[in-house]
């Protein structure tokens, strides 16, 4: 059997708070390779997560710990939905090919994610075409945007 305790989740938001990305991961699949993926990710306010898209899969979130704004946007990157999980919400299921974000409400929080493997690291197509970069000041100033961002809000750097 394999089971996240709360230990395990502490010792996840601690690396987290260490990393550069200010978010770490802990796998419950085997494999990079498993056909699907399952992990717990803290995440610290400061983390980007760029928006992007799944071209092979949809994604299933829900909140361990805290809360988390996510943000689905349509091709021009108007807001066509938006939840706080751990708040509103539960469970977010994005389908595939719909661009999101997600952005850490609070300290010490820990999302799970589920979706289809097998892994496939990000590439250009992947990222909306509007968003920032990340370690810039557009991907900044997005965050600071994200919170209070409302459907039919449109983000604009």
């Amino acid at each position: 059997m394999k089971t996240l305790t709360f230990a395990a989740l502490d010792a996840l938001t601690g690396q987290a708070t260490q990393s550069p990305r200010a978010r770490m991961n802990q796998n419950l699949h085997e494999s990079l390779d498993d056909s699907i993926q399952r992990l717990a990710i803290a995440m610290e306010p400061a983390t980007y997560i760029r928006p992007h898209l799944h071209h092979h899969t949809w994604e299933l979130l829900t909140a361990l710990r805290g809360r988390f704004v996510v943000l689905t946007f349509d091709a021009a990157g108007v807001v066509i939905d938006r939840k706080v999980l751990g708040e509103d919400t539960s469970v977010i299921e994005s389908p595939i090919g719909t661009h999101h974000t997600v952005l850490s409400l609070d300290p010490g929080a820990v999302i799970f994610e589920v979706k289809h493997g097998p892994y496939r690291p990000f590439v250009e197509a992947d990222y909306a075409s509007w968003s920032a970069p990340a370690d810039t000041p557009e991907a900044e100033a997005f965050m600071v945007w994200v919170k209070t961002a409302q459907v039919g809000d449109r983000w604009t750097a």
